[in-house]
């Protein structure tokens, strides 16, 4: 789930990413454009249901790929993203769009 809430000026969206429990994982990152793909600076929090959460705020205007890294191993995409975009690495990466 995704979800998106713009400042009144709309210089900021604080979009919030969700995966839900059934990704069976111990850890989620989220990893994209916004933050140079750095597979460590945006843990995801786990909650009490097993699903995990994060919320980022992102400068409106844009369009940010991104993928989830579950336990270190296993790369996923947003099943509910905007859209998905080629990547060079033979698969595909989600995209949102604020």
């Amino acid at each position: 789930m995704i979800k998106k809430t713009y400042s009144k000026t709309n210089r900021a969206c604080r979009v919030t990413f969700k995966l839900p429990s059934d990704v069976e994982a111990r850890t989620a990152h989220l990893i994209g454009d916004f933050n140079q793909w750095d597979k460590d600076s945006h843990p995801m929090k786990i909650l009490k249901d097993r699903s995990f959460s994060i919320t980022l705020s992102v400068k409106p205007g844009s369009n940010y790929r991104f993928r989830y890294l579950l336990d270190s191993t296993r790369w996923e995409n947003d099943w509910e993203a905007d859209g998905y975009v080629a990547n060079d690495y033979g698969s595909e990466d989600s995209f949102v769009e604020v």
